[in-house]
């Protein structure tokens, strides 16, 4: 059996759900080998710009995607949601594993949830959604940018720089930085970002043995969820720059959509819910209802 060797970035969420990965294919192949490969990425590189300003989430991507495509690496691992919908080029999405917890999650000073911080704070976010959606629940408070790792970001809320910043839920939890939260977010308050929580395995799209060895870990409910979410949002011509969230759960044997649509300032949203079969057009369907809204409108006014 092939030895596969695994790109990743050098963070500490990065290697957890590297080696998450891993773990799951040795499981299902015991005789499987596998090594990892380092790579400090543009993103990570870039700290002091927003990512909409930089060129947006690609560019924690672009050197993975480039050394699978000249063999450097079999395959590589990735938070879903950092991916845009469309497939890069000569690549695929042979796996998508591991979906966890959701929802947002606030770090803050003092212990404070939203509804107890201070007028006028100072929330950390290089979000759009997160931004459209904190300022429609706490329309006094101010949104800037903040970059780093998971662990970063804890500790410039956590020594002043910030008053709060926000972080997915499933990051903290991977990690064991839980009993940093302060207010775990409802969805009904705080819509994620399409995919959000479940872990994407790339890899070469004509690269047969290594499509054989990841299709045994892939999870088709999953696949299925975070489909009709990515294509709500691919419906909508939206990536990481728009303030657009979606999240989708099975409901016996049918997927429940729920679609979100904001300006930055928090003032508008629109948001669309509906049942389907096929996740693909429940995101399209999704789509259309909020464009008969006005969301294209909402969304190139921003």
């Amino acid at each position: 059996m092939k030895t596969l060797t695994i790109g990743t970035r050098t963070s500490s969420l990065a290697l957890w759900q590297t080696n998450h990965v891993i773990e799951k294919l040795q499981t299902a192949w015991p005789e499987l080998a596998c090594q990892k490969e380092s790579f400090v990425t543009q993103g990570d590189k870039t700290l002091d710009k927003p990512l909409p300003q930089i060129g947006g989430k690609g560019l924690f991507t672009a050197e993975l995607e480039e050394s699978l495509r000249d063999g450097r690496i079999d395959l590589a691992v990735h938070s879903l949601k950092d991916l845009p919908v469309a497939d890069a080029s000569g690549l695929t999405l042979s796996a998508i594993i591991g979906r966890a917890d959701a929802r947002d999650a606030l770090v803050a000073a003092n212990g404070w949830t939203l509804d107890a911080l201070p007028v006028g704070a100072v929330v950390g976010s290089s979000s759009p959604r997160r931004q459209a959606q904190l300022l429609h629940a706490r329309p006094d408070l101010q949104v800037r940018s903040i970059r780093g790792n998971v662990e970063t970001r804890i500790r410039k809320a956590l020594q002043g720089e910030y008053d709060a910043t926000v972080l997915a839920a499933a990051g903290l939890l991977r990690l064991n930085l839980q009993t940093y939260v302060t207010h775990w977010l409802p969805l009904t308050m705080m819509l994620p970002a399409p995919g959000q929580g479940a872990l994407a395995v790339q890899c070469r799209a004509d690269d047969a043995e290594t499509l054989r060895l990841l299709r045994v870990i892939d999870q088709p409910d999953v696949r299925s969820a975070v489909t009709a979410e990515r294509s709500f949002l691919h419906h909508l011509g939206g990536g990481c720059a728009l303030p657009i969230a979606a999240y989708a759960v099975w409901q016996g044997e049918r997927l429940q959509l729920t679609g979100f649509v904001g300006t930055l300032d928090g003032r508008q949203r629109i948001c669309v819910e509906g049942v389907g079969d096929d996740p693909w057009e429940l995101g399209a369907q999704l789509a259309q209802t909020a464009v008969a809204q006005g969301a294209q409108e909402m969304l190139s006014h921003g």
